[in-house]
């Protein structure tokens, strides 16, 4: 009787561990499965996150094309008035402000103290609706 409760016990194991290595395996490829499955989702999902992120930059590009353009735009008009009111302006005015610059102190005051205020109207004009 020992030995068939021995020999029992033994087929138990041995059909246990086949349970077992089924089971496992059985786990291993169901796992295997769903680790694509996951990967696939994440995949997709860093695409669609790529393709917002790409279309945000490319409109910012755009936006940021436009301000560079009505800049250089701006730029050019400044120069142009700069220009003008150099030579509008007498050696004694453009003596004052060079000093002012020196200084650091504001061009304000070059107004008040200047005699002609009228080359200088120009630039606060078309300084200010930009600003």
């Amino acid at each position: 009787m020992k030995v068939t409760l021995f020999q029992k016990q033994g087929s138990d194991q041995i059909t246990m561990k086949v349970l077992f290595l089924e089971l496992e395996q059985h786990l291993k490829s169901s796992s295997g499965a769903s680790v694509v499955a996951i990967d696939n989702k994440i995949e997709q999902a860093m695409d669609l996150v790529k393709s917002h992120l790409m279309y945000a930059v490319r409109e910012e590009v755009e936006v940021l094309k436009e301000q560079i353009k009505e800049l250089i735009e701006k730029n050019s008009q400044l120069e142009q008035e700069n220009t003008l009111l150099k030579t509008l302006a007498s050696p004694e005015q453009l003596a004052q402000f060079q000093a002012q610059l020196q200084t650091g102190s504001p061009p304000s005051s070059s107004q008040s103290q200047g005699t002609t205020q009228q080359p200088a109207q120009p630039a606060s004009q078309g300084s200010g609706p930009s600003a």
